[in-house]
C-alpha cells in the first residue's frame, strides 16, 4: 500500500435486508502513516578538528559519540590533509554511518556550517564530496540537527572536542583515545 494511505473498515449503516457486510475505504491521511514510533531515539555528539587548518601540512580528525539509553560509543576518523570544515562534515557522517539501522537522531555539533547546510540555509558552494558522503549517511535516518557553543564546558562537546585534537596530534585512530571520551561521559542521558 502506498504511503499516507491507510484502509478503513466500517461497518454500514443498518438496511431492510441486513445482508450487507462491512465496506471497505481507502482514504488519504493527511500525514503519512510512519514508523516514527519504532525508530530508536539516538543522540550524536560530534566534532572535527584539523592542526594546521588550511596549510599542506594539516592533519584533521572526526569524531562521534553515539548515545542509546545513557550508554555512549565513540568513533573516530583520522582524515589527514583536511579543512576544520571537512572534519566537521566527517564527524557527523561517521556517527550516521555507524548505525546499523535506521533511527530518529538528534545530532549535536558546534559547526554552525554543518547546521545551516543541513538544515537547508546555507548552499554548498565547495566541499560537495564530502557533503555528498554526509547526504548518504543522513538519507536512512530521521536527523535533526542541533547547534552547540563549542570550548563552553558541555561535557559531551568537550568529549569529542578533545578526542579530535587528540586523534588529529597523533595521525592514526587511538583506541584508548575513543575509550576515554567514553569513560569521561560515564552513562550520562540526555
Amino acid at each position: 500500500m502506498p504511503p499516507g494511505l491507510m484502509i478503513v473498515r466500517t461497518a454500514p449503516a443498518p438496511s431492510r435486508d441486513d445482508t450487507s457486510e462491512f465496506s471497505e475505504q481507502r482514504v488519504r491521511l493527511a500525514r503519512p502513516v510512519t514508523q516514527d514510533n519504532k525508530l530508536k531515539s539516538v543522540t550524536i555528539y560530534c566534532d572535527g578538528s584539523s592542526l594546521g587548518n588550511g596549510q599542506a601540512s594539516s592533519r584533521a580528525a572526526a569524531v562521534a559519540l553515539l548515545g542509546y539509553k545513557g550508554f555512549w560509543r565513540a568513533v573516530g576518523e583520522y582524515l589527514g590533509n583536511a579543512t576544520n570544515q571537512q572534519a566537521e562534515i566527517v564527524a557527523a557522517a561517521i556517527g550516521l554511518e555507524s548505525l546499523k539501522q535506521p533511527c530518529q537522531v538528534k545530532i549535536f555539533t558546534d559547526s554552525r556550517y554543518v547546521v545551516e547546510t543541513m538544515s537547508g540555509r546555507f548552499r554548498r558552494k565547495t566541499n560537495l564530496n564530502w557533503w555528498e558522503r554526509l547526504d548518504r549517511a543522513a538519507g536512512p535516518h530521521k536527523v535533526r540537527w542541533e547547534w552547540t557553543r563549542g570550548h563552553a564546558g558541555h561535557l559531551l562537546q568537550e568529549a569529542v572536542d578533545n578526542a579530535a585534537r587528540q586523534i588529529a596530534a597523533a595521525g592514526h585512530v587511538d583506541a584508548e583515545v575513543l575509550r576515554e571520551a567514553e569513560d569521561e561521559v560515564g552513562t550520562t542521558e540526555i
